[in-house]
């Protein structure tokens, strides 16, 4: 592994340490969380945002630079990999600016429940665990293997640091949501094919 990528792969494991202990932090102690924010402002845009795109731009960069290290085959990473980054962006793009940047950053909305919404209460973080996941696969490269695993573990924790806090903001109407909508993904309960809350 070169200098670069080797800075790149710290960097990526310090931030993801960042966000996993901010995260478990957020679901232990409540009252004093930091995901979501308490306030959104630039700053805590910026503690959220800052550390995740360093997590997918190291990605790339460990990726690329060890491209195919593990000597897999053509098909599994381009037939796997490939579709699930294709798919995640699909996913994650729509669904972030269908409740906007600011509601993507923590900020107080109104309760999204329908377009991906309706399939996942967290849509985007399933689409951003198939993007890492799909890059480590496309790429074969141990590092990125190693950024997606911890990817995966703070966007499959984030959730259960928002939750408490979307039932405290939206009530009964996100309680009604959580019980029809699987958490990461899944069919809507049959019995509930209206949405309106």
């Amino acid at each position: 592994m070169t200098d670069f990528a080797s800075v790149a792969l710290t960097v990526a494991l310090v931030c993801e340490t960042v966000l996993i202990a901010m995260l478990l932090w957020s679901i232990l102690v409540p009252s004093r969380r930091l995901w979501p924010p308490q306030r959104v402002n630039w700053l805590s845009q910026l503690m959220v945002w800052l550390p995740t795109l360093a997590v997918f731009s190291s990605a790339i960069l460990v990726g690329s630079a060890g491209w195919n290290a593990l000597d897999w085959p053509l098909w599994l990473r381009w037939s796997v990999g490939l579709p699930l980054i294709m798919a995640g962006n699909a996913v994650v793009w729509p669904a972030a600016l269908g409740i906007g940047l600011d509601a993507t950053s923590g900020a107080e909305a109104e309760l999204k429940t329908d377009g991906f919404y309706r399939w996942s209460r967290n849509p985007q973080y399933v689409a951003d665990m198939g993007i890492l996941v799909g890059w480590a696969i496309l790429s074969a490269t141990p590092a990125a293997l190693i950024i997606a695993t911890g990817g995966v573990v703070a966007f499959a924790l984030a959730p259960f640091a928002e939750e408490p806090w979307l039932e405290e903001v939206y009530g009964a109407p996100y309680r009604t949501y959580r019980k029809r909508t699987p958490r990461f993904f899944g069919f809507p309960s049959r019995q509930n094919a209206d949405y309106s809350v």
